[in-house]
């Protein structure tokens, strides 16, 4: 198997980088419109599998195993994208300052013919934030590609209080969830080889059957 990312996201990339493995990456470029009546972890969960399922058309590797995610922020039922003003990514930091708001990663590994999605939850919950510290945060360049108009891995960060869950999740890429699901298709992050896969073992892959997430 040879490991590709189907993710346009450098904060994804650098997450798997840190991880070791030696990956392909990949751009899968889907329609990310809300279905009527969708709900946010069923939303979340769908376009991951959609861009793991681009991911293996678009690899040209032989053997793929496709890693694909998307994270959105959800307040009052709400789903928060990735701003598309200035204005509008304003008003989303208005509304999540002082506040606490979930962070939903889908998450999804499929090659060899099987697909394993999951969707991850993290509780965030942001300092009240004033108009000048809003105004200089949107101008700093950073919040105008991310969902919910704030990067928690970067100047972000000052506004947090509070997060429960995964810090990678709220990242984008929710690293043990991520190692047990790629350890269910024989790759193992702990093995000791950059790639990592196949170089997992026969008892690993029994035990992990067995696991909570199996």
């Amino acid at each position: 198997m040879q490991l590709v990312l189907a993710s346009s996201s450098p904060r994804r990339v650098s997450l798997m980088q840190d991880l070791g493995f030696e990956f392909t990456q990949v751009k899968p470029d889907i329609d990310e419109s809300v279905v009527p009546g969708e709900l946010p972890v069923d939303y979340v969960g769908r376009l991951a599998e959609e861009k793991a399922l681009m991911g293996l058309s678009l690899a040209g590797v032989q053997e793929p195993l496709v890693v694909a995610a998307d994270t959105i922020v959800v307040i009052d039922g709400n789903i928060l994208g990735k701003p598309t003003s200035k204005d509008h990514g304003m008003q989303m930091l208005r509304t999540l300052s002082g506040r606490e708001h979930e962070v939903l990663t889908g998450l999804c590994v499929t090659g060899g013919g099987e697909t394993e999605t999951e969707v991850v939850s993290s509780r965030v919950r942001f300092r009240d934030l004033s108009p000048g510290e809003i105004e200089q945060y949107w101008d700093s360049g950073e919040p105008s590609d991310k969902a919910g108009a704030y990067g928690i891995q970067g100047l972000g960060s000052i506004f947090i209080e509070s997060i429960a869950g995964s810090y990678t999740n709220v990242v984008g890429l929710p690293l043990s969830h991520l190692h047990l699901m790629l350890r269910r298709h024989g790759v193992n992050c702990l093995a000791g080889n950059k790639a990592g896969v196949g170089a997992g073992d026969e008892k690993v892959s029994e035990e992990v059957k067995d696991s909570r997430y199996g």
